[in-house]
């Protein structure tokens, strides 16, 4: 007999003696959901804008050439003016041209000094139109978890080439294994008498700047 190795394996140890040997083998899973999307690219980012927008979250769209003045307006309309960049941290792989001028990056500090930060500039990996989903790999271009969940601002942006239309397709293009965040609007939660209440479990504010 093998020793489980992780407290997955553990788990997935006792449901297997639970199970016992002699059962059915599972059915076989109907795979007929559309696993691509031939709309054109401007309609699925058109989409992505309209799902990003009703989950609250602000949406602003630029050319390559135009990405770092981008990223200063969204922190614009998250902070307010006057913001200091130094209180702004970026992921470790985000390109110097999405950069305004003075951002601290990621430096790998314990994930709870990155709550003294008033906002973070990230990558994604995939951007998923049709539900509005923005999932950070944890890559240096998305950073790690804790960057996306602490500071109270979260700006991302976007490539056009980043965006597909549904679900499946974006999983294909993503690592299974990785570390995966998926963000539909700013953290929000209506538990407390039906109320809605932003920020509880990670950004308040999510700014997402779209490039095409």
């Amino acid at each position: 007999m093998t020793h489980p190795t992780s407290a997955r394996d553990e788990v997935l140890a006792r449901i297997r003696t639970a199970l016992g040997a002699d059962r059915a083998a599972p059915p076989d899973v109907a795979r007929e959901y559309r696993t691509t999307d031939d709309r054109p690219r401007e309609e699925l980012l058109d989409l992505l804008v309209d799902r990003l927008e009703d989950y609250r979250a602000g949406v602003l769209r630029c050319s390559p050439s135009e990405i770092a003045a981008t990223v200063a307006r969204a922190l614009d309309a998250g902070l307010g003016t006057g913001w200091d960049p130094a209180d702004v941290v970026v992921a470790p792989g985000a390109p110097a041209e999405w950069r305004p001028a003075g951002l601290t990056e990621d430096d790998g500090r314990p994930a709870v000094d990155l709550a003294a930060f008033v906002a973070t500039v990230t990558g994604v990996s995939v951007a998923i139109a049709e539900t509005g989903t923005l999932v950070l790999d944890g890559s240096s271009l998305s950073g790690r978890r804790a960057l996306s969940l602490l500071p109270d601002c979260l700006v991302c942006v976007v490539t056009a080439d980043q965006v597909t239309g549904g679900v499946p397709e974006g999983l294909t293009r993503l690592d299974q294994t990785a570390p995966l965040t998926m963000i539909s609007g700013p953290s929000a939660t209506s538990d407390i008498e039906l109320s809605r209440v932003e920020g509880v479990h990670g950004p308040r504010t999510l700014l997402v700047v779209l490039v095409s």
